[in-house]
Formats: C-alpha cells, sequence, structure tokens
C-alpha cells in the first residue's frame, strides 16, 4: 500500500498518474482537450514529509515542445504563495522523454508546476482590486464557451489608445503574475509612472484571454481546442469568441500601441518579437518598435535582445498572429514579450529561476519603459 499520493482535479490541475512504487512515481501529461498540445502540468503530492521522492514525467519526446525540457527544473511550493525550483533532469532515451524531479518536502503536502499557477480564483481576486481603485471600469466583453465572464479593464484620460493583453495560451502563467505587476503600478495613485501613462493614455487591459483553458490546465488552447493566437484573422464564435470579443472592441477603440504577454518553453531570456512580416511594413513604422525595444534593453538586465525569434521575411507576416493583425490592421506599434519557464541564462537566481517576483517587477519596467516611448516620440 503506498503512502504517497497525487491528485490534479483543481483548478488548472493536470497529471495522469500511471503508477507509484514506495516514493517513486510515473507520471504523464494530459493533452489540451480537442488538441495535441501537452506541456503545462500542476498536481499536488501528499504524504511524504522528511523523504525524498521522485516524480517521473514520462513521454515528453511527443509534448508540444520537447526542447523546453533540457535544463528545466519544475517549480515547487509547500504554502503556494513561495515557489521554488525543484532539482529536475530530462533523458530523451527513458520512457520517450522522461523529466525526472527529486524533492524532500519539509512537509506532508507540495504542489509542483511547469510555471507557478495563476488560478481564475486569484484572477478574479485582481479583477476586483482593481476597479474598486478610482477611475478604473470594468467591461465584461464576452462569455466564453464554458461560461466564463472574459474580463477587460479600462483606466485613463490620455488620447494614446494602449492594449496589454496576456495568457492567450493558458499555460504561460508568467503572462497573468506580469499583469499582476502592471496593474499594481497602474493602479498606485502615488506612482509616477502610472500617473503618467494615465495622463498620457486610455489603457484597455485584458488579463486573462483563455479563461477556459487555465481552468482546464490546458497549455495552448481554449476550451474547444482552439489556439487563439492563430485566429486574429478570422475569429468565430465557435472557435474563437474571445479573440473576436477582443479585436472587436479594439475596432472600435483603436490602437496605438499593444503588447501581447507570453512566455516560451525553450529560450531562456526575456526578449520581444515585433511584425517585420507585415505587407504594410515600413522602417518608418517598424522605428517604432525598434526605439521601445532599445529602452526596454536600457532599462533593466532582466531584458536582452541577442536571443529571441527570427524576423519574418518581408510580406510573410502570419496575420492570424494578434501582434502580426494588429500592427496591419491600426498601422500600431504592437509587439509580443515572451518571458522564460527556465532561468535566464545570462542572468540565472538558481532558487527560484524566473519568478512570479520578476514577470512583476519586469511589467513595471516595461510600463517605464512605454511612458518613455511615449515622452520622447517625435512629431
Amino acid at each position: 500500500m503506498t503512502s504517497l499520493f497525487i491528485d490534479a482535479a483543481f483548478d488548472s490541475g493536470n497529471i495522469d498518474v500511471l503508477s507509484i512504487d514506495g516514493n517513486t512515481a510515473r507520471l504523464a501529461i494530459r493533452k489540451d482537450h480537442q488538441s495535441e498540445f501537452a506541456q503545462w502540468f500542476h498536481f499536488r503530492m501528499t504524504g511524504a514529509a522528511g523523504a525524498e521522492v521522485e516524480l517521473k514525467i514520462t513521454g515528453l519526446n511527443g509534448s508540444a515542445y520537447p526542447g523546453g525540457w533540457p535544463d528545466y527544473d519544475a517549480c515547487v511550493s509547500e504554502d503556494r504563495e513561495y515557489w521554488a525550483r525543484a532539482a529536475s533532469s530530462f533523458d530523451k532515451d527513458e520512457d520517450n522523454g522522461t523529466l525526472t524531479i527529486r524533492y524532500t518536502p519539509a512537509s506532508n503536502v507540495a504542489w509542483f508546476a511547469y510555471f507557478a499557477p495563476y488560478s481564475m480564483e486569484r484572477h478574479h481576486d485582481l479583477v476586483a482590486e482593481a476597479v474598486a481603485c478610482e477611475g478604473v471600469e470594468l467591461v465584461r466583453l464576452t462569455t466564453t464557451h464554458d461560461g466564463q465572464p472574459l474580463d477587460m479593464l479600462e483606466m485613463g484620460e490620455g488620447d494614446k489608445q494602449v492594449w496589454l493583453y496576456a495568457r492567450q495560451h493558458p499555460g504561460e502563467t508568467q503572462a497573468e503574475w506580469w499583469m499582476e505587476g502592471a496593474l499594481e503600478c497602474l493602479t498606485d495613485p502615488t506612482d509616477p509612472v502610472a500617473r503618467g501613462l494615465r495622463k498620457l493614455c486610455r489603457l484597455h487591459i485584458v488579463p486573462n484571454c483563455n479563461p477556459d483553458g487555465s481552468r482546464r490546465g490546458h497549455l495552448r488552447t481554449n476550451a474547444v481546442g482552439t489556439n487563439l493566437n492563430r485566429e486574429w484573422d478570422n475569429p468565430t464564435p465557435e472557435k474563437s469568441p474571445e479573440v473576436l470579443a477582443i479585436r472587436d472592441r479594439m475596432d472600435v477603440t483603436g490602437v496605438d500601441y499593444a503588447m501581447d504577454v507570453h512566455g516560451d518553453e525553450a529560450i531562456p531570456a526575456v526578449f520581444l518579437a515585433g511584425y517585420e512580416g507585415i505587407p504594410s511594413w515600413t522602417d518608418e513604422l517598424g522605428e517604432q518598435f525598434y526605439r521601445y525595444q532599445r529602452i526596454l534593453d536600457r532599462r533593466t538586465p532582466d531584458f536582452q535582445t541577442a536571443l529571441g525569434y527570427p524576423k519574418a521575411s518581408p510580406g510573410k507576416g502570419n496575420l492570424s498572429m494578434s501582434t502580426n493583425q494588429v500592427a496591419e490592421r491600426f498601422r500600431a506599434c504592437a509587439m509580443t514579450l515572451e518571458m522564460p519557464y527556465k532561468d535566464l541564462a545570462d542572468f540565472p537566481e538558481p532558487e527560484q529561476g524566473w519568478s512570479p517576483e520578476r514577470c512583476k517587477l519586469l511589467a513595471r519596467e516595461c510600463l517605464a519603459a512605454l511612458l518613455e516611448w511615449l515622452e520622447t516620440e517625435e512629431g
């Protein structure tokens, strides 16, 4: 009879238990519903206080991004507030690719996740706290397939239309930790960055674009298996009501600046991706993005420009992706912010790696960079 138990029947939980033998468990990640994507895991372990456990997540050669597993350490917490890293190793030849997590819990319970989870309950707390602040309005954009509200927060008195939106891919929880940091800054009446932005901008903020996928424990898709960041050229109520509602609202407000916040499985760095391949690209439009990138690079050592995605060739930009669609549709300065699941290769923090705390700090630097970008805008 085993004394080790593993559970995942909760908000954003994802794991299948294949076997438990003593303090060793063989596990597998469930695929997103109606999709082949699998990478996000989140589960609770009980029954092993003071004893080392060995948790083997198998079958990872068939995961969405096998390149994400080498040099990756799983996130672990015993209080669900502070998330550290558990020593992990990946063997592509063991059981079709196995991540082995070794950990000795101090207490009788520990939670493990691909990145520190951001629950829908915490999302609702975030929204409630923001709306309680002066000048913040809540807009219910639509109802999802699972019957959840899609929330947007609006604030600011300026003419520049700024859109910040996150977690199109629900397993990229870094994005909503970033949003928490951004909202803490923007709703602080004494913060000079917030005061400057709210004077110059009307801000439209969607902290979680994919509540259904978030609650279901998906990596990349919504309730019906749709990758929302491939729907921006032709969103539909059947496949992507979330994107349809956001893009329709953008058509009403217009967009001058947009940041779509994500996480990247393989690249150990924070970086930005732009819109080089859009049909209406001009060097003048592109310089808006590059100028913002230079400002952010100067402001924080957590950002860099050496690592990132290759630029699209002229005219080859994928307009189904939000950054390209928004840049093309509105001639806006649009961008995708990517944060790692791993630690930063050139600025590591061994105990936590890239963490919720660093996501939140980065958010304020991104906002401060935006304020500088606006204040130094020519013409």
